[in-house]
C-alpha cells in the first residue's frame, strides 16, 4: 500500500517525501508507504484542524452521531482488511487484530 498524498482541508496535498512503516517481526516486510509533510503542509494541516474543530463543536448532536456512525460502520464493513493490517503493523494474531477492528466500531 503506498500514498503519496495526504488529506488537508478537504483536499489531497501531494508530498515527495514519505515514511515506511515496518513490520515489526520481520523488518524485511514494509506494510505500506505513507506520505510525510513538508513544514508548510503541516501548518496547513494544523490550521484545517482548528478550523474544522470549530465547526464539530458547534455542530448538534444528530449531526456528529450521524458522522460517527457513518466512521463505525465502515470499519466494521471493512474488520477483516483492517484488522490482517493491524496485525501486520503490530505483529499481532490477526484474530486479535479483526477483534480490536469489530470492538472499534
Amino acid at each position: 500500500m503506498k500514498f503519496n498524498a495526504n488529506y488537508i482541508g478537504g483536499e489531497w496535498v501531494t508530498s515527495s517525501d514519505a515514511n515506511r512503516n515496518i513490520i515489526p517481526s520481520d523488518t524485511n516486510e514494509v506494510v505500506g508507504e505513507y506520505a510525510r509533510a513538508n513544514a508548510a503542509q503541516t501548518q496547513d494541516a494544523i490550521g484545517a484542524a482548528c478550523q474544522a474543530f470549530s465547526t464539530w463543536s458547534c455542530s448538534g448532536l444528530e449531526t456528529r452521531q450521524g458522522s460517527l456512525t457513518r466512521i463505525g460502520d465502515e470499519l466494521i464493513a471493512r474488520k477483516d482488511e483492517l484488522g490482517r493490517l493491524l496485525s501486520s503493523e503490530e505483529g499481532k494474531p490477526v484474530a486479535e487484530g479483526t477483534g480490536e477492528m469489530a470492538r472499534s466500531g
